[in-house]
């Protein structure tokens, strides 16, 4: 697992695999929002149904700051 986060936007990426390749997610599930209502989420799945990873909007709202500050910047090691 790996959690990148871009600060400018204030949006993170939880990649529960390796790597996804370009094309790899090929449906999202998008906006489902938070119980504090402050931030979204939008899942991505390839083509098995399998879940690839998670886009977390307004990412300082919905997670920890020491997640945040220990996560990499987009891009990074790609």
């Amino acid at each position: 697992m790996k959690i990148t986060y871009d600060a400018e936007a204030d949006a993170a990426y939880i990649s529960v695999v390796e790597k996804i390749g370009a094309g790899e997610a090929v449906q999202q599930v998008s906006f489902i929002d938070t119980p504090n209502g402050e931030s979204q989420l939008n899942l991505d799945f390839d083509a098995t149904g399998q879940l690839l990873g998670v886009e977390v909007l307004v990412a300082s709202k919905a997670l920890a700051s020491e997640v945040l500050s220990a996560a990499s910047p987009p891009g990074d090691g790609e």
